[in-house]
């Protein structure tokens, strides 16, 4: 299950839910900003409200200079007249199209519908109470809701899919609801509706106000004490003498679930008054509403309400009391029903979107996450964990000044040098032998954890946060490395004894969870963040704090520069540090694995987030269990700000407008985090609407990272450019296993923003670099399982782009790949004149190690979790994009998203040529080995087709027989794409070379929540 980000209502103002009263036209939603009146929707997205009969043919809402825009010289082929008996119906609008090509393996033109939901009309009464009770929606007083509202009757639809009117339903009365025994209900066909397939694109404004007369699931119960004494219970604080139903809704669109209300306790009448804003790119017929009881292991459904795409595609809210019925169509008891609301805004009703970064300047960031955007700030972006002096071409700015290729590690390593107060670290991995400066005339023999014991002697709290592998272990003298060699136990037992303080935490699930879940919790998912938090220097003897964020671990196999060498530093710059776990087997002699990353420095007010970020983690990570409860005094280590008169507080950081500075930055901290994993969280999952948390079963999450990515590529104008260790998504419209559970919308928003660039005849381009495979051994299953749902997500984004090209006419004219591509990087090495090649024996001649060490190859690893748009905004962090970083529930990760207000192209009406500008060409000069003027447009089809050309000239010397040096690392992905969209391997290269496995993966049996 993958819940897309349940956004609440905006900071600053409190949302009320629209009255439920006839409406002929939609609320406007311009009037919702600020405090919304009850009459208006709450979303916090300003649009304005385009009712749509068919899917729009788009318009060029860019108010921002482009470039490049237009297909010049190109016009629309006709497409020729296909009956409408035939078996593909080609229609003149994308959406419609796209609607029915869903996939690689086949179309679904329309859907069975589930019995749905008729539609909604005014009832000539409505009861001034509900249960005696007046709505509440948590954070607003009972009287913001009118007591006369106007409550729908609801009527059926027609086989043919048109709508009854009232006149044909019935009137209906429900046992024991006596409020309710005028209301007019309809009563539902047997025959199920054929509906038609739509693609949901922008965003559903859903309440789910409350339900009433739900069925007991718990008769269990019931029955249980009719044969003994009824003793009363107690639930959520309160006596109660029946035991009952647990109920909550979760919501779905195209088999994905998009959110979920939380818990109501023991009761058949529940009141949730719980606002969504559900962000959609889903090919759908319904949205459907499923009521479960909440049980210890699992959930029962009670029923569900089906609403109809077609129903709510105009843009018109749709509201009301629904029957829930059960899984054979009929109500689940008399009485039952759901009231819920639902509006779909558009993508180009989403003005926000159309601007790109910063258009406005009370720009909010991403609006409703834990973390505010932080404005007047500093950030350093690094590639790699150290560029030596002279290693990447000058780039100039527009200032006039010269970009400065920082050193990560080094800078860390300096920071540490210098803190008088704390040095703060998380990390998947934590090496106390890690070597940080390895540069000649440094102290390249001081390791980490020699530094970090030498800084807590000093009087520096030093505090490290691992993450517990639960298959290393120390028990009685016995020691285990763990599967992940992550050194966990290694780096305890070594600052044992010493000041430094060493937290191993393990990735728990709450427990009210299964045992089933803890288990997949415990052994699956991991604590995956890389942190390091330090005070620094403020001037005036003051202090304030920095944060380090990225990808990069302080552990072995992560230092290298960008010449990423494989035989040329073992005994010298990774002597004592070779890494390469991709060999089963002995890898003596072999190549390492070079290693690719890219992190920051955040400098200013979002710092003081990643340190409650760790202070939240820390306390949760240390309560203490057990025996350890019952000491007087618990000492949890972390220092207090407020009590350290010489350190600025997060009030007290300078915070300097882009006037003052021009390179001044505007950043924001975002999460995939759950309740289980951090102190703070509200308790009450109903209190988690004022911190923006999305509901899980038994859990709060953060999910902003997944919200942080969808936002910028859809307001991305010109080019997206990835670089992430992962890319796996959107399996929702794959064509086989859809229900595989990878639902994050990132690969299919990249798809539909180049599609609608397509319809718009507007240039645009994505570049997507990736590795070569999954590190490990190529052949295994779990690797050959996740390069599988690798080619489901990329089947899926080219055929999408194709069908737009279809649309407009220009699928001759282009091919997808003019507009998508995937990279991988390698590297080769010619040997030296001195050098003797180390060849195994004949019988071992085809290994992966001897044919290694022969063709002097290996792929350089992208272990970054990054993305660059339009030059303008940069995300940097932990996270991969697949569904284990991306949900919130899985593996724990942070990142920041960034951006100077003064180099926008808001601002400067034109490309502009601020720090991300120069980050992303330094690191295209690190892969292509120069630097070339198409690629300050990488948009054009000029740059897309220089860069991956250039791609396959490298991919062909890299698997060529012959040895040679390498001067560009930036390879094509070794697969082929037709002017169809079609992914196929490259014929005589099905495998990987030298090491063997499927470049296209293989659906082999493992658990599936581990490789998606």
């Amino acid at each position: 299950m993958y819940p897309s980000p349940y956004i609440y209502p905006p900071r600053g103002y409190t949302a009320v839910p629209p009255p439920l009263i006839p409406m002929t036209n939609p609320p406007d939603p311009l009037h919702s900003q600020g405090n919304p009146s009850p009459s208006h929707s709450t979303s916090q997205y300003p649009y304005e409200h385009q009712p749509r009969e068919h899917p729009s043919n788009g318009s060029n809402m860019a108010q921002v200079p482009s470039r490049c825009n237009g297909f010049a010289g190109h016009h629309r082929k006709d497409i020729p007249y296909v009956d409408s008996d035939s078996e593909t119906n080609l229609h003149s609008s994308l959406d419609d199209h796209s609607s029915n090509v869903q996939s690689d393996d086949h179309d679904n033109p329309s859907a069975p519908a589930s019995p749905t939901a008729p539609s909604v009309l005014s009832m000539p009464d409505s009861p001034s109470s509900y249960q005696n009770e007046s709505p509440m929606f948590y954070g607003c007083p009972n009287n913001s809701f009118p007591s006369n509202w106007k409550e729908p009757c609801l009527d059926r639809i027609d086989s043919s899919g048109h709508y009854i009117s009232s006149a044909h339903s019935h009137s209906v009365s429900f046992d024991g609801c006596q409020n309710y025994q005028n209301r007019q209900l309809v009563l539902f066909q047997n025959n199920k509706v054929s509906l038609k397939v739509l693609l949901l694109h922008g965003v559903l404004d859903i309440w789910v106000y409350d339900a009433m007369n739900l069925p007991n699931m718990d008769m269990f119960h019931k029955t249980l004490g009719d044969m003994f004494i009824s003793f009363p219970a107690k639930v959520d604080g309160k006596i109660i003498h029946k035991i009952t139903s647990d109920p909550y809704v979760t919501i779905s669109v195209g088999g994905s679930v998009t959110g979920r209300t939380f818990v109501i306790s023991n009761s058949e009448n529940p009141i949730w008054m719980q606002h969504f804003n559900v962000l959609v790119a889903h090919h759908a017929a319904e949205v459907r509403f499923d009521v479960k009881d909440s049980d210890v292991v699992g959930s029962q459904l009670i029923g569900f309400v089906a609403i109809p795409v077609e129903q709510i595609y105009s843009g018109a809210r749709v509201e009301g009391f629904y029957p829930i019925l059960n899984t054979s169509g009929k109500p689940c008891k008399p009485g039952a029903l759901l009231r819920i609301s639902i509006q779909y805004i558009a993508m180009e009703s989403l003005r926000s979107y159309h601007l790109g970064v910063d258009a406005d300047p009370d720009c909010p960031g991403v609006p409703n996450t834990y973390f505010p955007l932080r404005k007047g700030g500093k950030v350093t972006l690094y590639q790699d964990a150290h560029v030596p002096d002279g290693c990447l071409p000058t780039l100039k700015l527009d200032n006039g000044m010269s970009y400065v290729h920082e050193k990560c590690w080094y800078d860390i390593f300096d920071t540490i040098c210098h803190a008088k107060r704390l040095v703060y670290i998380t990390g998947w991995s934590v090496w106390h032998q890690a070597r940080l400066v390895r540069d000649a005339g440094h102290p390249s023999g001081v390791t980490l954890g020699d530094l970090l014991r030498s800084k807590s002697q000093e009087g520096v709290r030093v505090l490290l946060l691992v993450w517990d592998d639960p298959t290393s272990r120390s028990i009685l003298g016995y020691k285990t490395d763990g599967f992940m060699a992550t050194h966990d136990e290694e780096t305890r037992r070594f600052f044992k004894g010493s000041s430094v303080k060493v937290l191993l935490c393990p990735r728990i699930a709450g427990k009210r969870h299964s045992w089933a879940k803890q288990t997949e919790v415990g052994t699956i998912y991991t604590h995956h963040q890389k942190t390091v938090i330090v005070d620094a220097d403020a001037g005036n003897k003051r202090r304030k704090i920095i944060a380090f964020v990225g990808g990069l671990d302080l552990c072995d196999g992560r230092y290298d520069t960008p010449h990423h060498p494989i035989f040329r530093t073992l005994q010298t710059l990774h002597k004592d540090d070779y890494h390469n776990p991709n060999y089963v087997g002995s890898n003596a002699g072999c190549p390492r694995e070079p290693w690719h990353d890219l992190h920051c420095k955040i400098d200013g007010p979002a710092a003081y987030d990643v340190l409650t970020n760790f202070e939240e983690r820390w306390l949760k990570a240390a309560k203490p269990h057990g025996i350890k409860k019952f000491k007087k005094l618990y000492d949890d280590s972390l220092l207090r700000l407020e009590r350290l008169p010489d350190v600025l507080g997060l009030l007290d950081v300078p915070v300097l407008s882009e006037e003052e500075d021009p390179e001044a930055w505007h950043v924001q901290i975002f999460r995939s985090i759950d309740s289980n994993s951090v102190k703070g969280f509200p308790k009450d999952p109903k209190d988690g609407t004022a911190k923006h948390l999305a509901c899980g079963k038994n859990v709060l999450i953060d999910m902003s990272i997944h919200t942080a990515y969808v936002k910028a590529i859809r307001s991305a104008q010109h080019f997206i450019y990835i670089e992430n260790q992962y890319f796996i998504g959107s399996s929702y419209n794959w064509g086989s296993h859809r229900d595989i559970g990878a639902d994050n919308l990132i690969p299919m928003e990249i798809a539909l923003k180049i599609a609608d660039k397509i319809r718009a005849h507007e240039r645009f381009a994505a570049y997507i670099i990736i590795p070569m495979w999954p590190e490990g051994a190529p052949t295994g299953a779990a690797t050959q399982r996740i390069l599988y749902w690798q080619h489901k997500t990329m089947q899926m984004m080219y055929q999408t782009i194709y069908k737009a090209l279809i649309e407009v006419g220009l699928e001759e004219a282009f091919s997808p790949q003019d507009f998508l591509n995937f990279f991988c990087l390698g590297n080769r090495e010619a040997p030296a004149p001195y050098e003797t090649l180390d060849v195994s024996s004949p019988t071992a001649a085809n290994t992966p190690q001897t044919l290694s060490k022969k063709s002097r190859r290996f792929m350089v690893y992208v272990h970054s979790k990054g993305m660059i748009v339009d030059d303008e905004y940069v995300i940097i962090g932990s996270a991969n994009i697949n569904q284990r970083s991306m949900e919130g529930t899985r593996d724990t990760e942070i990142a920041m998203g960034a951006y100077q207000p003064c180099n926008t192209w808001a601002k400067k009406q034109s490309n502009p040529q601020g720090q991300i500008y120069a980050y992303r060409m330094s690191l295209w000069a690190e892969h292509m080995g120069h630097i070339d003027e198409c690629f300050e447009e990488p948009e054009s089809l000029e740059c897309v087709n220089k860069v991956r050309l250039m791609g396959e000239k490298n991919l062909k010397q890299f698997l060529s027989d012959e040895v040679t040096e390498m001067t560009g690392h930036l390879l094509k992905y070794p697969v082929e794409v037709d002017r169809k969209g079609k992914v196929r391997s490259i014929p005589g290269c099905e495998s990987f070379p030298d090491m063997g496995g499927n470049i296209l993966g293989t659906f082999i049996g493992i658990q599936e929540n581990l490789t998606i």
